[in-house]
C-alpha cells in the first residue's frame, strides 16, 4: 500500500501550474493583442482616407506611366472644390496597370492619391487580414481556444480572399 501524501505537499504543485498557466495566458493574450493592434495601426494609414471621404478630394486618375513603386496620371476631379491636377501619385500594385482609369481619394496636403471603393477599403485593410491570420495561430497555440482561433483565421482569410477579388 503506498502511503497518502500530506495536502500540504501538492499545494505547491498546483498553485505554481495556475501562476505558470495565467502567465502564459497573459504573455500570449498580450503578443495576440499587439499582433491585432498592428494590423490595425498598419491598415489605419490608408483606410482613413478612403473610407472617411468627406472633405477630400475624389475623383479619377487616368495611369499614363507605372515606376517600380509608383503609378502617375492626370487627375479628374469628381467631387466639389477639387482640383484638376496634371500629375497625381498612386501607388503600384498588382491591381493597378497602365492605361487604366481608377476612381481615387486625394490625401490632404500633397498629390498622392489612394484607391477609392470597395477595391480600395478591401485593399487598404490587407495588413489587418494578415494580422487576423497571424493572431490566429498565436491564440490556437498559445492561449488552446481553438474557436476563437477559427474565427480569427476564417475572418482573415475571407478578408484577403474578398480583396484579392475586388481589386
Amino acid at each position: 500500500m503506498i502511503p497518502a501524501m500530506p495536502p500540504t505537499a501538492t499545494a505547491p504543485r498546483r498553485s505554481s501550474r495556475a501562476v505558470l498557466r495565467f502567465g502564459r495566458f497573459a504573455a500570449m493574450g498580450t503578443v495576440a493583442a499587439l499582433i491585432l493592434i498592428a494590423g490595425v495601426w498598419a491598415s489605419w494609414g490608408t483606410a482613413q482616407h478612403v473610407m472617411l471621404t468627406k472633405g477630400r478630394e475624389r475623383g479619377t486618375v487616368d495611369v499614363t506611366r507605372c515606376g517600380p513603386d509608383l503609378c502617375t496620371g492626370s487627375f479628374t476631379p469628381l467631387s466639389e472644390g477639387a482640383q484638376p491636377r496634371p500629375k497625381v501619385e498612386l501607388e503600384k500594385s498588382v491591381a493597378v496597370e497602365r492605361g487604366r482609369t481608377y476612381t481615387v481619394v486625394l490625401k490632404p496636403g500633397g498629390d498622392h492619391a489612394v484607391r477609392s471603393g470597395p477595391a480600395g477599403i478591401l485593399y487598404a485593410w490587407i495588413p489587418l487580414g494578415g494580422a487576423l491570420l497571424l493572431a490566429s495561430v498565436v491564440v490556437a497555440g498559445g492561449l488552446l481556444r481553438t474557436r476563437v482561433a477559427w474565427v480569427l483565421a476564417l475572418s482573415g482569410f475571407g478578408l484577403l480572399t474578398a480583396a484579392f477579388f475586388a481589386v
